[in-house]
């Protein structure tokens, strides 16, 4: 049976301060709720720039608590004024030391869900991410919102197939992949991965990139977000690699059940068989 969310996300360019980057992105959601959608997810660390680009404790000053801290808070005054589930990607401090790369996920009705917390954690060239992150320690929640069953999944995550499994044995239709992924890095992999994951999952996943260059490094984030559906398909065209963008798209559910009845891959899985694979 079909059944249509419009689902939104947005690729922006580092603004300068925290301030005027939250309140861009309030005024992207508010257009996204003019258009018609139900949801809407934001970029990895969305108020903040991609600092991890260097090691420097200065930049700590960006963490703020989960669920109690300002913009969160502010995310879900935004949740109940646009009657949109809103994917909420930030630094959180749990308590001095403990510190983690998070997305809250608020309901429509500006009701606080849960936190996902980044399980794997990069630590290359322009990617200090150790530096400043714990791995994730809240498991893999799947939030029963107005739209449906959302997951996310953020960033270096996407490389790893276990995350995106979990996912969808814990019942997600739709996982957000909030992102900051740069050009030559990963170029090749960006569209290759997510559908894939999409495809071997039966979900839809929303991929979301920043875009341009900001003052900590020399990382080109090149955009290109998407919306892919349960077969690997784009739902409608890909956003361009240069500019700042709104994407709002209409995904039938209905494909889900369409796809696992036809494909059947969850019936087929061999857990009995996969006992190495969480070998040390």
């Amino acid at each position: 049976m079909s059944h249509v969310v419009r689902a939104a996300l947005v690729q922006a360019t580092w603004t300068g301060d925290t301030e005027s980057m939250i309140a861009k992105h309030e005024e992207h959601a508010r257009e996204a709720a003019r258009r018609g959608a139900k949801i809407i997810g934001f970029q990895e660390v969305f108020n903040a720039p991609y600092f991890c680009q260097v090691q420097d404790s200065a930049h700590y000053r960006w963490a703020e608590a989960v669920p109690d801290g300002p913009t969160v808070r502010r995310m879900r005054e935004l949740a109940r004024e646009t009657g949109m589930v809103i994917v909420v990607p930030v630094f959180e401090v749990e308590q001095s030391g403990f510190y983690y790369n998070t997305a809250a996920v608020i309901d429509a009705d500006g009701s606080y869900l849960g936190k996902y917390r980044k399980h794997h954690i990069p630590q290359v060239e322009g990617f200090w991410e150790k530096y400043y992150f714990k791995p994730g320690n809240a498991g893999w929640p799947v939030f029963d919102t107005a739209v449906g069953k959302v997951g996310v999944y953020i960033c270096y995550d996407r490389h790893f197939p276990e995350g995106w499994r979990q996912l969808g044995l814990n019942g997600a239709q739709l996982v957000y992949n909030p992102s900051a992924t740069s050009r030559g890095l990963s170029g090749y992999l960006w569209q290759l991965e997510q559908p894939a994951a999409a495809v071997a999952n039966e979900y839809f996943v929303a991929a979301i990139n920043r875009v341009g260059q900001e003052e900590y490094g020399d990382n080109d984030f090149y955009g290109t977000s998407y919306f892919v559906d349960p077969r690997g398909r784009f739902v409608g065209d890909v956003a361009g690699d240069k500019e700042e963008e709104l994407v709002v798209r209409d995904l039938d559910f209905g494909l889900i059940d369409e796809v696992r009845q036809q494909w059947a891959f969850y019936r087929d899985r061999r857990p009995d068989a996969y006992e190495g694979l969480v070998e040390p």
